[in-house]
């Protein structure tokens, strides 16, 4: 049905994957007015209303070492651009929204890639088709 992160802030790192990705909230899930409570679970849809990507609210969550192992990153998602200029301008923006660059191989001929961590650490892939 889709992917689901967790997060301590849940509206935060719904809001980065908004705008990272081009979505937007399922009907309901929109940011609460003033004095309205946030919600724990937040679903983002695309322009057809197909669930793409939740993030759930947890109390705590330590951040990944990745590359380390001390705190896995248990999961991450791979997003593929269409170009090289593509995956840097798509680096650019992830880094604009709050991400840390924790990987660079955008240089590599088979697989030109940047692997990044959101605001709440967990690590994602931004790669481009190879030959591009």
């Amino acid at each position: 049905m889709h992917t689901v992160l967790d997060a301590a802030d849940a509206r935060g790192l719904a809001e980065f994957y908004r705008q990272l990705l081009g979505l937007r909230y399922r009907p309901g899930d929109e940011p609460p007015s003033a004095g309205e409570h946030d919600l724990d679970w937040l679903v983002l849809v695309d322009d057809h209303g197909t669930r793409r990507l939740a993030v759930q609210r947890v109390p705590e969550l330590p951040r990944s070492t990745w590359p380390g192992t001390d705190v896995p990153a248990q999961a991450h998602v791979d997003f593929l651009v269409d170009s090289t200029a593509e995956l840097v301008r798509h680096r650019d923006r992830a880094r604009a929204l709050g991400a840390e660059i924790l990987l660079d191989r955008s240089t590599d001929p088979d697989e030109p890639l940047y692997v990044l961590a959101d605001p709440a650490g967990h690590p994602f892939c931004l790669l481009a088709q190879p030959g591009t």
